[in-house]
């Protein structure tokens, strides 16, 4: 323990998706022989007398620079002298915005990072004998693949993540045997589109799952990473098979991203509102399911029409969660010099209008929950004191009141008392 104080610190801090907070463990590993490594930006006080000798600042920038630049300063703020690695999700116009602020700032890559320096040993644990370095104890992030198939008109991810590249199933496999046998009781498949995970090897997602469930044995649950739902339609049978087998949390991410054909032809999705209400239907058919989607609002030429579209589609699939963006046009992309640009007071209307309708959506689907007796698995405190967080089989998170401490990972019986738009409230049994 005296060696891990001695060591500089280092904080490795992710946003956005789970694919990058799986990389952000990965880069923890990278730095665990020559830093002691935290996750998040620390608390850093003037007397304090070890503060971060380096930031690996692993940032997404799907909705926009702001985010990252708001984390870029908070690092400089904190600790002005600290040295300052960028990863992640940055396309050159972030890069040329970071630099004005600073020319402390090394931009790199996992790769660049040191990737093959990531052997099994690491994933299974370090020469002492402790856990696998990450965020939590319990949940086990792996990256199944990285980029993708699309070319969708308003992404900038795809320029720096570039084309598909799937990682091999035995390699996965080992992974998440190595991280149930370490104490994980979720693990998280992720990437930056699941859903054409093995187009490039001969393989799919479902048949890579069904790998998992037959050869990693455990009391743990799966959840799928994201998927476009033109590459899920290709497997959907055995996908659905999939979710028949209780390790499998009854959760799928499907983005339709709006329910306006036209739209969704000039975005370059490549799949049709008709084909996206199908995949709904056919996951909604398991009772008590969680579909979970996202819409943009306000793309170039979106009409009023257009956007009822997207309501229509939401009131139709009826999903439990529903992340809501408005467009920002990113530089380098196509729809960056589309005509037909949305008022920015329209777009705040519109989102506005969809949030309200999700919400009651959302809270009815909840409600349908009530009066369940549900195993729960607690993933964390909550905001208010005397409460915590859960995760039922759906992947629902359960609010439950305790005057006694309950432990991340503890399995307890709760009846469902009521419902809220992003949560059920649980009382253990």
């Amino acid at each position: 323990m005296e060696g891990v104080i001695n060591k500089p610190l280092l904080a490795v801090i992710s946003q956005g998706c789970a694919a990058n907070f799986g990389d952000g463990e990965k880069i923890a590993r990278i730095f665990a022989d020559e830093y002691h490594v935290v996750f998040g930006m620390p608390e850093v006080k003037a007397s304090d007398t070890q503060k971060p000798q380096a930031f690996v600042l692993n940032v997404c920038t799907v909705k926009g620079n702001a985010g990252a630049l708001k984390l870029l300063r908070e690092a400089l703020s904190n600790v002005p002298d600290a040295k300052i690695f960028i990863t992640g999700c940055a396309p050159k116009d972030f890069r040329e915005e970071a630099s004005k602020i600073t020319d402390k700032i090394v931009f790199t890559s996992l790769k660049e990072l040191g990737q093959g320096m990531l052997t099994l040993k690491r994933v299974q644990g370090d020469r002492d004998g402790n856990k696998t370095l990450r965020e939590s104890p319990l949940v086990g992030i792996v990256n199944i693949e990285e980029g993708c198939l699309d070319a969708c008109a308003y992404c900038s991810t795809r320029l720096v993540k570039g084309r598909l590249h799937s990682y091999p199933a035995a390699d996965i496999i080992q992974q998440v045997k190595s991280l149930v046998n370490d104490g994980c009781v979720e693990i998280q498949l992720t990437g930056q589109d699941c859903g054409c995970y093995g187009f490039d090897t001969g393989t799919n997602l479902a048949e890579l799952v069904q790998q998992i469930l037959a050869e990693v044995p455990g009391n743990y649950k799966l959840r799928l990473g994201m998927g476009n739902p033109r590459h899920m339609m290709q497997y959907l049978d055995k996908l659905i098979e999939c979710f028949k087998d209780d390790r499998v949390y009854k959760f799928i991410h499907l983005p339709v991203q709006s329910g306006s054909e036209n739209i969704l032809k000039a975005m370059n999705r490549k799949h049709s509102a008709t084909d996206y209400v199908m995949l709904a239907e056919a996951f909604n058919k398991f009772p008590l399911f969680t579909l979970s989607t996202d819409m943009i609002v306000g793309f170039p030429g979106e009409s009023e029409q257009d956007f009822n579209d997207t309501l229509d589609i939401l009131e139709k699939t009826r999903p439990t969660v529903c992340n809501i963006t408005r467009f920002v046009a990113r530089p380098n992309t196509p729809a960056y010099n589309m005509a037909g640009a949305v008022p920015d007071e329209v777009k705040h209307i519109r989102s506005a209008a969809l949030a309200e309708a999700f919400q009651r959506i959302a809270t009815q689907n909840n409600a349908r929950w009530i009066g369940q007796i549900e195993t729960v698995v607690i993933e964390k405190p909550g905001y208010r004191k005397g409460t915590y967080i859960a995760r039922n089989a759906a992947y629902r998170p359960v609010a439950i009141t305790s005057e006694e401490p309950l432990q991340p990972g503890e399995r307890f019986t709760v009846t469902i008392t009521d419902a809220e738009p992003f949560a059920l409230i649980g009382h253990i049994n």
